[in-house]
């Protein structure tokens, strides 16, 4: 059998990958290290944070309760995998979140079988989950419910579902596990299974395994994306919008933050994206959500003087939120990611059409948040220079809480308006990792619009 302890590394296309070098390296000043520090970068992004963090349901729950139940079944599952209990304890600063030492990456020794997952599959499995049935491509002939398996992930997403022989392209082991059907049954049965198909046992990065656990108590959120809705600061009673909501996690924040009182509206492109925000906010008993299937650049109505649903009039909402589309280079764990040059520079003009509408459906004094999850300056310090430059009457404002790195630097910002931008950069090299600085890829930006 062989051992191998494997640290994943984001692969980027060519040309995708010598812009983003050149963007975060001028960004940082680095000179003669650069080249290290940008390899850093991918190596970390390749990685999933060594940290979990679950947003608890406040209006429902107790704090001390939920800690209590949630430590119980993460006890259980533990054992079950023959690991030692993490550490679980609550933020310091934010008091709804709970953080769970992760740990690894672990020496792992590799088994005759093999099983492959599509790459999605295999990058939730290094953050601590289970395969489960549908994300199982390929299984050898005469596997058995109950076999130890070796799961790896499809890295070039060529290999066929159903696969028997071994798979010759590109595969990233994630560890292994236990199958919980025999091939026959998932591949074979008449209804698709369904369920955890591979309980994964000994995984690179030891995680909390959060299927279905406690789903009314906690929400499984990046520490950055707990903290954006608390630099918007939604107060009860007021009127607020969230412009691209799905799936809904910052949504049900939002209207934690709000105790469930007044007006929260909801919108995303596809009915399908409403439906996983109306049944999130359905587990954690919040009822002031208003959600509608709507294109956010296509809502502001110069005449309209009504308040139903979109598209709005002007001056319509006290906050917003607009953690829009993006190139999402910050999220981790990530092996590969095909984007082309042309298709990342496209998301900071459809970024700036989001902005245009959020602008203008502000009422003056209003506040609005504005963030993303990657670490492309061009939709990131580079939009807050056009947003002040293209609308007079925003400000940049200072966050609380204010966990992350100042912005980068970018031409047209000063260090003060760079004081108050937000920046999670996963590059960054410490001797001492915390839930604070082992992150996901993130930016926010917050704004004041001026009477």
């Amino acid at each position: 059998m062989e051992k191998e302890n494997i640290q994943p590394h984001l692969l980027l296309n060519e040309n995708v990958e010598s812009y983003l070098r050149d963007n975060y390296l001028s960004s940082n000043r680095i000179s003669a290290e650069g080249d290290d520090r940008f390899e850093h970068l991918l190596l970390r992004l390749g990685c999933p944070p060594l940290f979990t963090t679950l947003r608890i349901n406040t209006l429902s729950h107790d704090t001390s309760t939920v800690i209590a139940s949630l430590r119980k079944e993460i006890e259980k599952s533990y054992r079950l995998r023959g690991l030692d209990m993490p550490d679980i304890s609550l933020h310091p600063v934010l008091h709804e979140t709970i953080v769970i030492k992760n740990h690894g990456p672990v020496c792992r020794e590799k088994v005759k079988k093999e099983v492959i997952v599509d790459l999605p599959c295999g990058m939730a499995v290094l953050r601590g989950a289970d395969v489960f049935v549908q994300g199982i491509l390929g299984c050898p002939s005469g596997t058995r419910a109950g076999d130890k398996v070796s799961v790896y992930a499809d890295v070039d997403g060529k290999c066929l579902r159903g696969l028997i022989k071994a798979y010759d392209g590109q595969k990233l082991f994630v560890g292994n596990g236990i199958v919980q059907f025999a091939r026959e049954e998932i591949y074979c049965n008449e209804q698709p299974l369904s369920g955890i198909g591979v309980l994964m046992t000994e995984s690179l990065y030891e995680a909390p395994s959060l299927n279905g656990t406690c789903v009314d108590m906690v929400f499984p959120q990046n520490l950055p994306s707990i903290i954006c809705s608390h630099v918007l600061n939604p107060q009860a009673g007021e009127t607020i919008l969230d412009m691209c909501a799905a799936p809904g996690g910052k949504t049900t924040h939002l209207a934690v933050l709000m105790k469930n009182e007044g007006r929260l509206v909801a919108v995303d492109k596809t009915v399908q994206k409403i439906e996983k925000i109306q049944a999130h906010a359905k587990e954690w008993g919040i009822n002031m959500i208003e959600t509608y299937p709507y294109d956010s650049t296509q809502m502001v109505d110069n005449k309209a003087d009504s308040f139903g649903g979109p598209p709005f009039p002007i001056e319509t909402f006290d906050r917003i939120l607009l953690d829009g589309p993006c190139s999402a280079l910050g999220q981790r764990p990530s092996k590969r990611n095909k984007m082309s040059l042309n298709s990342l520079k496209s998301y900071s003009a459809y970024q700036r059409k989001l902005l245009k509408a959020a602008v203008q459906l502000l009422k003056p004094g209003g506040t609005l948040v504005y963030s993303t999850c990657t670490i492309n300056q061009e939709e990131n310090e580079k939009q807050v220079v056009w947003a002040l430059k293209t609308f007079s009457e925003l400000s940049l404002e200072p966050q609380v809480p204010h966990l992350g790195q100042i912005g980068q630097v970018c031409e047209g910002l000063t260090d003060d308006q760079r004081q108050n931008l937000q920046f999670y950069d996963p590059g960054i090299i410490s001797l001492q990792l915390s839930v604070d600085n082992d992150t996901i890829g993130f930016f926010i930006a917050k704004f004041k619009k001026n009477e």
